[in-house]
């Protein structure tokens, strides 16, 4: 959640059940000072631990104990005498001594999300909400385009965009919010009941938090428990279908799919260019709405349309005309760094795809390119890379690795591509970028694409993803700039 002030009121309905209760909040940050400001202005006594004591975490101290709010810096793991509720921030391991010792005191332990969830008042917006590996931001800033061409009042929110506290308690009601959850999130949100939610595709990711895949996946598929129009998901990732056969809904609420090809009854598809609705339509056994072409959505690749058929769901699950999809699809602009075109040279694309952390997200990257110059490399985060090369190693024309964890994927190449030539660049300072790009320019040809799309983490070399893919921009200007 974002830290941006709440200032909007909140009606004794809302925030009676908070007063004078004992709340500790786990974490400071961009969950925890919103949280404990809004539960100190509620009237609850509000302790914040935190692991931390360093001089931003101070700072945030500083400015909470003026609102009545104590906090301890350096113990986060002991659980505060006389706590009642502990809200915690998404990212703490649910393994913390903190959380044993509230279990063994029968603490209940809520999230920002869940938090969040119970402070809507009568009449509150409903949530359309998206989970997934991959595509959650792009999916829901999407949703959010698609419901505003509609002339609704809505937000993206959640990991992105308006704090969730700031929409659920602002003084001008929402119609309807565009909501991204993490898997953390959902792990501490057990009231949450969506409108209609999405799991756009699961693959092994935050393992170390979760402890298994199992978990993971159960996490994830939290998002469909109570669903009242919509359980939409990706019938080319049948663990995702299988999940919405697990969920308990409310009785009416339908399995919508998407694909990337025809659609059967119930879903949304393609079809000679066009986006379509076979799920939303009176009779779905005969009739298909067209929604859109696929050229309006930016860019066109196919993990990308698979993103705008599960925001075009969600939507038409809300009920929303085929023109605002349309609409909304042609005026949405991507995030930065992903799979953001950064220029053309001497008839070789350059594509920054920085965003792509794991090896679920590059093969998605890969898979809409060919051929294809990869950079790639950074913190594998215990990911293995056999698979991707596998089913990538036909695009390839040749890679440059850069990074810690670059023998994984030099070694995957070696197995499953050992014809595609691989530089290795060791080094792992931020100029190793540059020198990347350099390889990569020599070893493509015309109608080739360098596409920058690493299947690891960046903070070996760089603070983040957003670092990373504007060093690569920064390498490709300059080359061009002297070519």
């Amino acid at each position: 959640m974002g830290s941006g002030q709440v200032t909007s009121s909140v009606s004794p309905s809302q925030g009676g059940q908070f007063q004078g209760k004992h709340v500790t909040v786990a974490g400071l940050g961009v969950s925890g000072v919103p949280a404990a400001k809004v539960l100190a202005g509620l009237g609850a006594r509000v302790t914040v631990v935190n692991d931390g004591d360093d001089e931003r975490a101070r700072a945030q101290a500083a400015e909470l104990a003026d609102l009545g709010v104590t906090v301890r810096l350096g113990d986060g793991a002991t659980l505060p005498e006389g706590t009642e509720l502990i809200v915690t921030a998404p990212g703490w391991q649910p393994r913390k001594p903190l959380f044993a010792a509230a279990a063994e005191a029968g603490v209940p332990i809520w999230g920002d999300v869940e938090l969040a969830w119970r402070l809507r008042g009568p009449g509150a917006a409903p949530w359309l909400a998206v989970t997934g590996t991959n595509g959650k931001t792009t999916t829901v800033r999407m949703l959010a385009s698609i419901l505003t061409a509609a002339g609704l009042r809505t937000a993206a929110v959640g990991n992105i965009g308006v704090s969730l506290l700031d929409a659920v308690l602002a003084e001008e009601p929402y119609d309807v919010l565009a909501v991204e959850l993490s898997s953390y999130q959902l792990h501490w949100a057990p009231s949450l009941r969506a409108h209609s939610a999405a799991v756009l595709n699961l693959a092994p990711d935050h393992l170390d938090w979760h402890g298994s895949m199992e978990a993971y996946a159960h996490d994830k598929g939290r998002i469909y428990e109570g669903n009242r129009v919509a359980c939409v998901y990706n019938a080319a990732d049948k663990a995702t279908e299988d999940l919405v056969r697990a969920a308990d809904v409310e009785e009416g609420c339908r399995a919508v799919g998407f694909t990337l090809g025809a659609p059967a009854p119930s879903q949304l598809g393609v079809v000679d260019g066009l986006l379509v609705d076979r799920a939303f339509v009176t009779d779905r056994q005969r009739n298909a709405q067209e929604l859109a072409e696929v050229a309006d959505v930016t860019p066109p690749a196919p993990h990308n349309i698979a993103n705008a058929l599960a925001a075009a769901a969600l939507a038409r699950a809300y009920g929303v005309p085929p023109t605002a999809v349309r609409d909304g699809l042609r005026a949405f602009a991507p995030d930065p760094h992903r799979i953001e075109h950064v220029a053309d040279m001497e008839g070789v694309s350059y594509v920054d795809d920085s965003k792509a952390t794991n090896t679920h997200a590059a093969e998605a990257s890969l898979a809409a390119y060919d051929p294809i110059v990869w950079i790639a490399g950074g913190l594998a985060k215990g990911a293995t890379f056999d698979e991707l090369v596998a089913r990538s190693a036909a695009r390839l024309r040749a890679v440059v690795l850069i990074g810690a964890d670059r023998a994984l994927i030099r070694d995957a190449l070696a197995r499953h591509a050992p014809e595609v030539p691989v530089v290795d660049l060791d080094r792992t300072d931020t100029g190793a970028m540059l020198q990347a790009v350099t390889e990569a320019k020599r070893l493509a040809r015309p109608g080739d694409t360098v596409l920058l799309a690493p299947a690891c983490a960046s903070m070996d070399m760089f603070t983040n993803y957003n670092q990373r893919g504007d060093a690569f921009a920064a390498a490709v200007r300059g080359l061009g700039a002297g070519a």
